[in-house]
């Protein structure tokens, strides 16, 4: 075979990718992937603009997908599932409602974890596009752009078109959670901020500070605490905790941005020579399985995690099968759950060591301040 067979050979059999589609026609390859493969997306795409995609794609001689190839005359009765984690404590749960209700109207689901990797969540997007998902649901993850196709997200805060946010009642979620420990009588209470990759951090914070002013709790900065990182287990609060005990700022309860962080806070005051609850009382958010299993059990503010799957799920397949019209956002109330890790305010003031060795007593919290 001759070097000039050869070379047009090799030009003859490169792989056209979507993506040198879409540089060619200077769009998005979500948009190119929705008019090439006919899905619901590709209406909302002029008829001049998807005449251009096509006639590149000719041009090119791209050839989708064994997915997308059928899309035309079959669907895939499939969803994409995106999570920041695949089995942690706050979206299992969530999954497991997803997959429940599916199930009951024969669909299926792709399950894909970025880990908050921005450009890793851009990839997986287009692979599950590729792949001819009807719809997204997006658990514990930071969206900021429309996606072409029906999304649910789990939680979500930004108002992006064809985007269904599922929003937990913060306030609420706070004011049983402060009013539970004020019964109790306490008043020095530390607080701990979510993360900034979790997407109810802000909203939360913003509620507690609210319903915190509104019952006449003060929130010293000096027992607040900004968590940091994506762990999802209870090692995110523990480093936290033992910060605030070294803070020599002694409080009489925490209450945690979530589950995992209190119990890890929970193990930190053990640690120290606290008892929980009777040193130091413990408050937790989201209910996860593990919760009541705790020792203490963990008294929390609940999120339906479950029952918040089926419904996203539910949502999701009315506007795929019956076309029903995008709603901007499903508002979710919580329960409050009081178990033993929460008692009243110590009558004698706590007595703890930090980390150097050095005494830590609670009467220093009643000294007026400089």
């Amino acid at each position: 075979m001759t070097a000039q067979k050869r070379k047009g050979r090799g030009k003859k059999n490169r792989l056209v990718t979507l993506k040198m589609v879409a540089e060619r026609v200077g769009l998005t390859k979500g948009t190119c992937s929705a008019v090439l493969n006919k899905t619901a997306a590709s209406r909302s795409v002029p008829l001049q603009t998807q005449e251009r995609i096509l006639a590149s794609a000719r041009e090119l001689n791209y050839r989708p997908s064994f997915y997308a190839r059928n899309l035309g005359v079959k669907r895939t009765y499939t969803i994409g599932v995106v999570t920041q984690e695949i089995g942690d404590f706050y979206g299992s749960p969530i999954i497991s409602g997803i997959e429940r209700y599916l199930r009951q109207r024969n669909f299926f689901f792709l399950t894909v974890a970025h880990r908050h990797d921005p450009k890793l969540l851009e990839t997986y997007e287009h692979l599950l596009l590729d792949r001819g998902v009807e719809g997204f649901i997006t658990v514990d993850t930071l969206i900021n752009h429309p996606l072409p196709l029906p999304t649910i997200a789990i939680p979500g805060h930004r108002h992006l078109e064809g985007v269904t946010n599922m929003v937990l009642n913060h306030r609420k979620g706070a004011r049983l959670a402060l009013s539970h420990l004020l019964e109790l009588g306490h008043t020095e209470i530390a607080f701990m901020k979510g993360a900034e990759v979790s997407p109810d951090s802000e909203d939360r914070w913003n509620a507690i500070r609210e319903v915190a002013e509104e019952l006449g709790i003060r929130m010293r900065a000096e027992l607040n605490v900004q968590l940091e990182g994506d762990d999802a287990t209870p090692q995110l609060g523990y480093p936290f905790a033992k910060a605030l005990l070294a803070r020599k700022r002694p409080f009489t309860a925490l209450f945690a941005y979530n589950d995992v962080s209190a119990i890890g806070s929970i193990r930190a005051f053990q640690e120290a020579g606290l008892r929980v609850p009777e040193d130091i009382s413990v408050v937790g958010f989201d209910d996860i399985r593990i919760a009541v299993h705790n020792n203490p059990s963990l008294t929390t503010v609940r999120q339906p995690l479950q029952k918040m799957g089926e419904i996203a799920a539910r949502t999701l397949l009315n506007r795929i099968e019956e076309h029903e019209d995008w709603v901007q956002e499903i508002s979710i109330e919580p329960e409050f759950v009081a178990r033993n890790s929460t008692g009243r305010v110590p009558a004698q003031p706590y007595t703890a060591r930090d980390d150097q060795g050095t005494l830590v007593s609670a009467s220093l919290a009643m000294q007026p301040e400089s």
